[in-house]
């Protein structure tokens, strides 16, 4: 495993940490193992990511001044203060991110030793420093009741390892190739098989299943996320998540399933998408598409969020809209509904339900979550003798020409997981599906035009907030439950295990310390809010322009669900922002939000829901896609994810991402004669 950092590099990490964690009460750890820690992350990351944090070292060790290194640590929190916590400039914007890294090597820590495989990795951390400094308890060793889920694994959901082969394995008589294991390419898989088609799946991740998952955030991250959960916008204003793995995103996501229209937690105000895909030249059949979604849901076991699961913070949520939202009289608000999650862990109500063990982002140890490496992959793999080809990356799709001079996919170039170039055949098509990123570079890079153009994105941003003593704390129970949809934007409940929460939770020096050291107290929820067609992908990177009117949006939403907060009986809220302020029930939000948020780099957002770039539409000079998924620019070739949407559909991502692939392909053979 090589090494990310120099020692130039590791000793101005560690000063800077010398300086970010000198207010602390008390260190659990060495400032030499919290180094140690990042360094270990980075290495596990590698690729370009690692590199670029490598740089980004280099340059910041510039921008801090002359020997930064050498001065006292009184002077060196002093510059910290300004050219980090309180800069408007964006290059120092960029750069106070690098306190991000040093607190998550700090709450991230691990102890190897006595791993036990089957147990997340927790039999080591029981009496793991950090993690007994903030009170927080791994799953394992939480006291739960009779009428709990029991936290032990599901039998029988996963793929069989022999159906995951080694190239060499690879048979010679491929019907369809299929780029991608997530929402869109494992139920396109799924599908096409089961009409007879000889289907391999190449995932460019790695294959985990659920007994090699663990509670170790910082390996899971590095392994199951792409550029290991840090890829970001070529600004670097926001992180875009996305998996990378075989079961792609669902496997590192919430579950949540939300119909983009007549959802029964739409709010009724909300624009009609399907009107909106027709306008604009992207015509779905509205009954069809409905029935896939019925199709998904039965497949999948779907239903709601059990109380239970959300007793501490998804019930905060819904008791704090619910106060705040008798006290006012705007017509969105009166209109607003909130309730349970629609989700894909259980089914409810079963032994098979979620057990609630908080760690839905790093992956699920316990195979509750009903995700495709849990459904479709080994329903395919095992019923009608799909292949996977893990950790091997499509270079490009390989053309003959067809008939009228038409291009016509006969197969793929690919890279192996040694770095090995190959070549895959197809008799009959391929299946684009790996991600709105990674499709359409994969496309562009084979020669197609108009590719990576008008992609949308559901913008997030956290708020967290501290409660009274005495409430059931907020880690013991699954991390995303309840949601409000105020139509403009949604608010939905999220609480992170301590490596996710460190990363995002706002604060510096000795006030973080105070923050986390309350881990047991805070409940944490998010904005969520479109942004339609705001991004193109140039030089390989997204580039998002977010527009006066998002920022606006981004300001209202952040109001609104700071005063859910203190509706629901919040000592303080922590404003997702770099400066770290503290607000309190009697300040003025608006007036606070005005003044803090004056453009997209002043507030921590994120995207995990990225959609377009390969947008649908009739005509081959406006769209890439028809309205059948299909590639204009060939005769058998099939992009069935989120990258086909026309608009953004303001809604969680994954369910409309399935319903879209079987729409593709569930019905009618898109590869007969």
């Amino acid at each position: 495993m090589r090494q990310p950092f120099d020692h130039a590099q590791l000793r101005f990490l560690k000063a800077l940490g010398e300086a970010l964690f000198d207010d602390f009460e008390e260190l659990a750890i060495s400032l030499d193992q919290v180094v140690a820690n990042v360094e270990e992350f980075f290495a596990l990351v590698g690729g370009t990511k690692a590199s670029e944090i490598s740089w980004s070292l280099r340059i910041a060790e510039l921008a801090m001044g002359p020997l930064f290194t050498e001065l006292s640590v009184e002077k060196r929190k002093d510059r910290v203060r300004r050219r980090m916590q309180n800069t408007q400039f964006d290059a120092f914007q960029d750069m106070s991110k690098l306190r991000s890294i040093l607190y998550f090597g700090y709450y991230g820590h691990w102890l190897e030793d006595g791993h036990t495989v089957g147990d997340g990795g927790q039999k080591a951390n029981e009496h793991n420093p950090v993690l007994k400094q903030i009170g927080f308890t791994l799953p394992k060793f939480r006291t739960r009741g009779d009428d709990d889920v029991a936290l032990t694994a599901i039998p029988g959901r996963e793929i069989a390892p022999e159906h995951v082969i080694p190239f060499a394995k690879v048979p010679d008589d491929i019907d369809v190739i299929v780029v991608g294991s997530g929402s869109g390419g494992a139920v396109s898989a799924h599908n096409l098989a089961k009409l007879g088609y000889k289907v391999l799946v190449v995932e460019a991740g790695p294959f985990m299943p659920s007994h090699h998952i663990t509670h170790e955030e910082r390996h899971m991250v590095s392994r199951l996320y792409k550029h290991g959960a840090l890829q970001s916008t070529r600004d670097n204003d926001f992180i875009v998540f996305q998996g990378r793995n075989v079961g792609g995103s669902p496997t590192i996501n919430n579950g949540i399933c939300l119909r983009m229209k007549g959802d029964r937690l739409s709010h009724p105000g909300a624009p009609d998408v399907f009107d909106k895909w027709r306008s604009i030249g992207a015509p779905i059949d509205e009954a069809r598409f409905g029935q896939c979604y019925d199709t998904i849901a039965q497949d999948l076991g779907l239903g709601e969020a059990e109380p239970r699961s959300g007793r501490s913070n998804g019930a905060h949520l819904l008791e704090g809209w619910k106060a705040f939202a008798a006290g006012t009289d705007d017509p969105w608000f009166q209109q607003a509904r909130s309730g349970w999650f629609t989700k894909n862990f259980g089914p409810p109500g079963t032994e098979n339900a979620c057990a609630y063990c908080g760690y839905c982002n790093t992956g699920c140890p316990y195979g509750r979550k009903v995700g495709m490496a849990q459904s479709y992959l080994p329903w395919a793999c095992a019923k009608y003798g799909v292949r996977i080809l893990a950790s091997t990356k499509v270079e490009k799709i390989l053309w003959a020409r067809g008939p009228g001079k038409q291009r016509r996919a006969i197969g793929v170039s690919i890279t192996d997981e040694d770095g090995a170039p190959h070549i895959i055949a197809c008799k009959k098509g391929v299946v684009v599906a790996a991600g709105v990123i990674a499709s359409s570079l994969l496309l562009e890079r084979s020669g197609v035009a108009g590719t990576g153009n008008q992609i949308s994105l559901n913008v997030a941003s956290p708020i967290i907030a501290l409660m009274p003593k005495g409430r059931t704390p907020a880690w013991d129970e699954d991390q995303m439950t309840s949601v409000v949809d105020c139509g403009e934007f949604m608010l939905e409940s999220h609480f992170q295990p301590p490596l996710s929460m460190a990363s995002m939770m706002p604060g510096w020096f000795g006030e973080m310390d105070r923050r986390m050291r309350h881990y047991g107290q805070i409940v944490s929820a998010g904005i969520l809010f479109p942004a339609d067609r705001r991004g193109n992908l140039v030089g390989g990177k997204l580039e998002v322009k977010l527009t006066l009117d998002d920022i606006q949006l981004v300001r209202r939403a952040s109001v609104t669900l700071a005063g859910v907060h203190f509706a629901g009986g919040a000592l303080e809220v922590w404003p997702a922002l770099m400066k770290g302020q503290t607000l309190k029930p009697n300040d003025d939000l608006t007036a606070f939000y005005d003044h803090a948020i004056r453009e997209a780099d002043d507030v921590t957002m994120s995207s995990s829901h990225p959609q377009g770039g390969n947008q649908m539409h009739f005509d081959p000079n406006e769209g890439v896609v028809d309205p059948d998924c299909r590639l204009h620019a060939a005769l058998n070739v099939l992009v069935t994810d989120a990258s086909v949407f026309p608009s953004c559909i303001r809604v969680n991502a994954q369910f409309t991402t399935m319903a879209m692939a079987h729409y593709a392909t569930g019905y009618a053979d898109p590869f007969a004669a």
